[in-house]
């Protein structure tokens, strides 16, 4: 019995349990499958993903403030946001992955960074 690749269905050379016949088909095949199907997984994992880089790019360390105006002007949405933090004092942290945000006085807002 002749396995074929699962992508362009030529015959496979080779080890027993191999799927695809070269790095290029294999590729292919991940990449279809592994696609987000939806506009909308895809729209708010970019913003996500940009809301992250704007969190990493103006907290270099590990804490530092950051005014609500300067978070918009690099394009933050507050609406976007992996998790919550409540400590035991009742402050409320909000996360994009490791990095944090927390409502402080006026329009400021405390940055940080979870440890690992």
């Amino acid at each position: 019995m002749q396995k074929q690749c699962l992508e362009c269905g030529d015959k496979i050379v080779g080890r027993i349990d191999k799927k695809f016949c070269n790095d290029a088909c294999r590729n292919a095949y991940n990449n279809r499958v592994n696609k987000d199907s939806k506009n909308l997984i895809r729209n708010i994992n970019n913003r996500l993903r940009k809301n992250y880089r704007i969190l990493e790019s103006l907290n270099p360390g590990q804490k530092t403030t950051a005014s609500r105006g300067r978070l918009i002007e690099a394009g933050f949405d507050f609406n976007y946001f992996t998790s919550i933090y409540t400590t035991k004092a009742g402050k409320v942290y909000y996360f994009v992955y490791d990095q944090g945000y927390l409502p402080i006085e006026g329009d400021y807002y405390a940055l940080v960074k979870r440890e690992s």
